[in-house]
């Protein structure tokens, strides 16, 4: 069975600091610190991600890379005194993914668009790269395109990252749906509302563990 172009990029990218492919993206990790933190592209480097998130060749839609910082919040030293312990410097992080923030940077870079999605292209000690697909919803392309109806006809399709309407916002809000996102928030919530609904109790309720004779 013959295999797709794209079957062998997404291999390629399983392990894309090692054998053959060191080389080049020790280039591109050089080359892209010196960029400014949002570099508008004229394709994607990763056309096999790109395609799968929406993706299209067409006007109306651009690319853009993002750099965003590694590590925690840089947290200012209080002026007040106060125990070492108490400071609130370090190792304070934020409660959502750096993809999640590249997102939101690139939606305030261009608050007309739409953002469609985004995946991980590369990272060093200090920083980490992500690519944006964002969208014109006043294109003529776009608009009479099936494929991005249910984007454009969405009374939310403005400012999608900074409200967690994106995939990234989702898992970090723990209403993602897919394989590994058991024991996230909206899984907790619906075993509880099944639980309810069988009129269960916690077995670490007291009344549950000393009373419930149903077993």
């Amino acid at each position: 069975m013959s295999k797709s172009m794209y079957y062998y990029l997404a291999n390629a990218w399983k392990k894309p600091y090692e054998k053959e492919h060191a080389a080049l993206m020790r280039q591109r990790l050089i080359a892209w610190r010196n960029e400014p933190t949002i570099t508008k592209l004229e394709r994607p480097t990763r056309l096999n991600r790109a395609r799968a998130l929406g993706y299209k060749a067409k006007q109306g839609i651009i690319v853009v890379r993002v750099k965003v910082r590694k590590g925690g919040m840089r947290k200012q030293r209080p002026i007040s005194g106060r125990r070492p312990k108490r400071m609130g410097v370090n190792a304070i992080t934020v409660g959502k993914s750096l993809r999640l923030i590249a997102e939101e940077r690139a939606q305030n870079r261009y608050p007309d668009l739409v953002v469609l999605g985004s995946y991980y292209v590369g990272e060093d000690g200090i920083h980490k790269w992500y690519e944006v697909i964002l969208v014109d919803p006043n294109n003529p392309s776009i608009t009479n395109d099936k494929d991005y109806s249910w984007l454009l006809n969405s009374a939310s399709k403005y400012g999608r990252p900074n409200r967690g309407l994106t995939y990234a916002g989702k898992k970090a809000r723990g209403i993602a749906k897919g394989r590994g996102l058991k024991n996230t928030h909206n899984h907790k919530w619906k075993k509880k509302e099944k639980e309810r609904k069988l009129r269960k109790g916690h077995e670490a309720n007291r009344h549950v563990r000393y009373f419930n004779t149903s077993k």
